[in-house]
């Protein structure tokens, strides 16, 4: 439990876990930690207390029955039958962990109690949240001899923490709400679904980024730790359970309602106004579905609800996606069936569904979510291998985070796309060949509005923003929305080097959710600014926005992060950070090799380390 090298160790709880930490060794008597099962108590116990000298007490069912029969191990036989030689018996112990404190016998808990309120030591007692716990326990928190620390299911946020810690790379954010979906933010339920997913090759490693799909793997371990959730049930109560797991949200009928009746009683279901049937838990039915054969299967999947019009479906929300995009709306997107269809593995039959992959990935480019733009344009080619807006997007995504391997075997499926074609070439350090690119793609766009606006602002994003000024001005005035008028304003105030406008574009930008066009423009502030303090200022807003941007290093950000490296070292040391060898680089730039190797050399010497292991961490604004 406390092995360094496990990746679970921390919980995804670092604030609750310097909490306690704070608590059994500073000033205070200690600490009640309460949580669900499977909140992870006993593991935020043990890594507090780790490197502490400490004595470890568990209660449990079997124990509570004798008196002190948690503590025998630490009491001689004559301290065992009165509280006081107990108390006596333990002056000694300075750090002591009651885990499950719940399932203490009265002494046990009488002894705990006077220890919290009149001894030396300091406490750390975890007890669950969801069952009864001994008076003496429970007053701890109540006559505030303890302070009590509730221990809520991970988040969403925290749960993605946690498994990019556990994984070691990005784990999309379609991939992690799942797991957060399924588990409930049980921790000891996501441990043991991530080992499931692996195990069972459903949770991969694509273009750098984790995505989990496919059916949830039911291990033996994960049966067992539901089957004793769900309980008894009998012959009648399964089949309600196993209908409601095959169609879900099931429509309550009437010759049903005493069975779900019972089962809403006990927690298993949940009916809401309209009398649609839930199961409370998602992995009720991944249980429930393994467990029935093929017939039994066949015959219950036969009663779920007809199936909505997929394609309507896909359409519509695509409509919406760009729609939304244009007026800059991508504050916060709600997931509607693309996303069900891409978690679930289904939709194959589908062909808008690389259609809807290919708009979600360039909204997540625009939202600075490059890696997720990453993993959403490789579902689409997944599907249709080839497909040429997935492929694009692919090819800018990856060009965006410095994958060049990736972009360029995208741009070679996607054929003669302009605007791809100039993002791989910025990440290769050609920006006179990105910007002609660029001007080619804003010049091949039509001119009814919409469709040329991201590609004139790209020319402005790469350098030449006077030569859009004027289109993107009459932009602004035809087009809905706010953000046709804010990236106008960005480029005006690009073409004027006017650092306090340009700052107003990047927190108008980033208000739009355009993190990455933020960034990029609090980094043209920052170099546009003459006073030293607010160019600072500015460079402070642009690391703190491109710290949320997943890794993106487009050339403004590039060129921010290593202001000491000539325009020639930084597009060495790009190459090289996107695993480019010695070799490759010089025969991509028409170099010598000796030359890279003498450039890569004054590179190192400038950013101060010598390990290209690093270079991309170094040439980030991290």
């Amino acid at each position: 439990m406390n092995d360094p090298r496990d990746p679970w160790r921390f919980c995804g709880r670092a604030e609750e876990l310097e909490t306690v930490r704070a608590a059994v060794r500073g000033v205070r008597r200690g600490i009640v930690v309460a949580g669900e099962a499977g909140a992870g108590r006993s593991r935020l116990a043990a890594e507090a207390v780790a490197g502490l000298a400490h004595v470890w007490v568990t209660g449990t069912r079997g124990s509570a029955s004798l008196p002190f029969g948690a503590f025998a191990h630490l009491l001689p036989g004559s301290a065992a039958d009165s509280l006081s030689r107990a108390v006596r018996a333990l002056r000694w112990v300075r750090v002591l962990v009651i885990d499950d404190a719940h399932l203490l016998d009265d002494a046990s808990a009488a002894l705990v109690h006077h220890l919290a309120a009149h001894g030396d030591a300091h406490l750390l007692v975890t007890v669950r949240a969801d069952e009864p716990v001994p008076e003496a326990v429970a007053e701890l928190w109540r006559r505030h001899v303890l302070p009590r620390l509730d221990l809520t299911p991970l988040s969403v946020h925290r749960t993605g923490e946690l498994l990019a810690r556990v994984l070691g790379a990005h784990v999309e954010e379609l991939t992690v709400r799942r797991f957060h979906r399924v588990c409930g933010g049980d921790l000891r339920l996501l441990r043991e679904l991530v080992a499931a997913t692996r195990e069972a090759s459903a949770l991969d490693r694509v273009h750098g980024v984790w995505r989990w799909r496919g059916e949830v793997p039911v291990t033996a371990t994960l049966r067992d730790l539901v089957s004793a959730e769900i309980g008894e049930v009998d012959d009648a109560e399964r089949e309600a359970l196993e209908l409601v797991a095959f169609a879900e949200p099931l429509v309550a009928g009437a010759a049903a309602a005493p069975v779900l009746e019972r089962l809403e009683a006990r927690g298993l279901v949940v009916i809401d106004d309209d009398l649609r049937v839930r199961l409370v838990h998602p992995l009720f039915g991944a249980l429930l579905r393994a467990g029935a054969g093929r017939l039994r299967a066949r015959r219950l999947a036969g009663a779920a609800r007809p199936p909505q019009d997929v394609a309507w479906a896909l359409s519509a929300q695509v409509a919406e996606l760009t729609a939304r995009a244009y007026a800059g709306d991508l504050t916060g997107l709600t997931p509607g069936a693309g996303e069900r269809l891409a978690e679930d593995d289904a939709g194959w039959e589908q062909p808008g569904m690389a259609d809807f992959c290919a708009r979600r990935a360039w909204l997540a480019r625009l939202r600075g979510e490059v890696r997720e733009a990453v993993a959403w344009s490789g579902e689409g080619t997944r599907r249709v291998p080839g497909h040429h807006a997935c492929s694009a997007e692919l090819a800018r995504a990856a060009a965006h985070i410095g994958d060049l391997r990736t972009a360029e075997e995208a741009l070679g499926r996607c054929g003669d796309d302009a605007s791809a074609r100039a993002w791989v070439l910025a990440a290769r350090g050609d920006l006179d060949g990105a910007l002609r690119c660029a001007l080619a793609a804003a010049g091949s766009a039509g001119h009814d509005g919409a469709d040329d606006l991201f590609a004139l602002h790209d020319v402005a994003r790469l350098g030449a923003p006077e030569l859009v000024t004027r289109r993107l001005d009459g932009l602004a005035e035809t087009m809905r929305g706010d953000l046709a008028a804010v990236l106008a304003e960005h480029a005006a105030a690009l073409a004027a080097r006017d650092g306090a406008a340009l700052d107003k574009t990047a927190r108008r930008l980033a208000d739009l959710g355009l993190l990455l066009h933020a960034a990029e423009a609090a980094g043209h502030a920052a170099n546009a600014h003459r006073n030293g303090r607010a160019a600072a200022a500015s460079l402070a807003h642009a690391s703190a926005l491109a710290q949320a941007c997943q890794g993106a290093r487009t050339p403004v950000l590039l060129g921010l992060a290593t202001p000491r490296l000539t325009p020639r070292q930084r597009q060495i040391t790009a190459l090289a950070a996107a695993g480019l060898t010695n070799r490759e680089i010089a025969q991509r730039l028409g170099l010598s090799i000796r030359t890279v190797g003498n450039q890569l050399c004054r590179a190192y010497q400038r950013l101060g380390s010598s390990d290209r292991g690093s270079l991309g961490r170094l040439i980030g604004l991290a």
